[in-house]
């Protein structure tokens, strides 16, 4: 992240347990989020729009990813 970033609130799913296999998110400013690997906490940070998380949280919801692990 950039000096400008503020300082980020982590979020990590309820569902992933104790689990070391998850992403995490942070809200940006203007509904924007970052996610990040909880396995590498200053690794890389993806930034998304709000139009874009909404658009992946839709997909998601709509099972579009469901069948990814068969």
């Amino acid at each position: 992240m950039d000096l400008i970033t503020p300082v980020l609130v982590w979020r990590k799913s309820s569902r992933s347990a104790q689990q070391d296999n998850c992403v995490e998110t942070a809200n940006l400013p203007n509904g924007s989020r970052a996610v990040r690997d909880n396995k590498d906490l200053n690794g890389p940070v993806l930034r998304f729009s709000g139009s874009e998380w909404q658009t992946f949280i839709t997909a998601v919801k709509n099972g579009a990813f469901d069948d990814l692990n068969r």
